[in-house]
């Protein structure tokens, strides 16, 4: 075999340049059509990206990376002067505070926020407060968990520097309030590394549960024995597998099914627009039943504990708008189904007077939010603020319900 010899090394370059030009131009242009396609599999199928390159590509880059390219971080301590403190409108009964952490909810799809269709038929009784126009730290929730917990703001987050630093669950937990994390999702993200954690067993069989996955009313069983275990004021966080795709209509049972004809598969390529709204729809709407269910729970302890909810989501998702389904997309890139993000609190009214609160200010603060006015960069110091937590790490114009408080 005679081998040719290129006679011009520039000609051989712009050859190979072009072709890889084509190349990608050929793949982005298949992906545009089959873009539900991938996406579905992708997500259905996780392994992918550490199999799809026989030299293990992917594993290889990211090992030398973490071994040789970055540079320990050592865990630093935040707000170790935190100290719970009493206010003068006291009335000198603990706190039962519920935290429910959402999986890819996003805002356009709740009643609360303007949508026409009856996803909160269930809270609606309870006259939560809705934030609207409120957007994540990140498009998944790895990104999104660990900074909203953080210190750190969406501009400077750094995910080694989370990972490796406390976070507001740990200054509480400082201060001495009493913490529990419910597992119902895919982990804590490193979050709650530091406080007793429980995670729902998926490989048993009974109603809530089918041996693979438990829809989220199984975070309340056994809720009323974990309280009584915890001590003083209480900080619950409850992780729910909320809205997670593309298995939508595994997140709700078969009676909750209440838009229709919904989507009964895991390859939503295969079903039309109308079938996957509706089962995200109906993911939503078993959410704010289940958040109803625990806010029905929560008024039973009134006489002993000054109760709260706190319910948002880690980041929206894409329902074909533009082409786009899922999430993950990159942040700069991302439409505003991915990055809005709904924000829901209820309190009781011992709660509301505990905490001098004006819920009245508070609504009017919620209702009237323009998009960029809140954000999870608000948690941190709102979850400190108003849980009298007292700390230099506070940051008092980030509190959500601090204008709204006379003291």
């Amino acid at each position: 075999m005679k081998i040719k010899k290129q006679s011009f090394f520039r000609k051989f370059i712009m050859y190979k340049v072009i072709s890889v030009i084509v190349s990608i131009m050929v793949i982005l242009l298949i992906a545009s059509f089959f873009y539900k396609d991938y996406v579905s599999v992708g997500c259905n199928n996780k392994y992918i990206n550490r199999v799809i390159n026989p030299s293990y590509v992917y594993t290889g880059i990211k090992y030398i990376d973490e071994t040789y390219f970055t540079e320990p971080i050592a865990y630093q301590k935040i707000g170790l002067d935190a100290k719970l403190v009493t206010t003068a409108t006291s009335n000198g009964k603990p706190t039962l505070f519920v935290f429910v952490l959402g999986e890819t909810a996003r805002s356009q799809n709740y009643q609360a926020n303007g949508y026409p269709r009856p996803t909160n038929q269930y809270t609606q009784l309870d006259n939560m407060i809705s934030f609207k126009n409120v957007t994540s730290c990140g498009t998944a929730t790895a990104v999104s968990v660990p900074c909203m917990y953080s210190a750190m703001d969406r501009n400077n987050y750094n995910k080694q520097v989370a990972y490796n630093q406390d976070n507001f669950i740990d200054i509480l937990h400082r201060a001495g309030i009493s913490m529990l994390w419910k597992e119902n999702d895919g982990g804590d993200k490193g979050v709650g590394a530091r406080i007793r954690k429980t995670t729902l067993k998926r490989d048993v069989h009974n109603p809530l549960c089918d041996g693979e996955s438990c829809f989220d009313m199984a975070l309340l069983n056994n809720f009323d024995q974990e309280v009584a275990q915890m001590k003083g004021s209480k900080f619950i966080t409850l992780h729910i597998m909320g809205s997670h795709g593309p298995t939508y209509y595994k997140r709700y049972p078969k009676d909750h099914t209440f838009f229709t004809p919904d989507c009964q598969r895991a390859d939503i390529e295969n079903c039309t627009k109308e079938q996957i709204v509706n089962s995200y729809d109906n993911t939503i709407l078993y959410t704010d039943y289940v958040i109803s269910q625990l806010i029905q729970k929560l008024k039973g302890y009134s006489d002993k504990y000054n109760t709260a909810l706190f319910y948002i989501s880690d980041h929206g998702e894409s329902l074909g708008e533009g082409g786009l389904y899922l999430h993950g997309t990159p942040y700069s890139l991302a439409p505003k189904y991915q990055t809005t993000v709904p924000m829901m609190i209820w309190f009781s009214k011992s709660f509301t007077q505990d905490r001098d609160l004006n819920l009245t200010c508070l609504e009017h603060i919620a209702n009237n939010a323009k998009r960029g006015d809140y954000s999870q960069d608000n948690v941190f110091s709102s979850m400190l603020g108003i849980m009298n937590v007292k700390t230099s790490v506070y940051k008092p114009q980030q509190d959500l319900f601090r204008q709204c408080r006379t003291n």
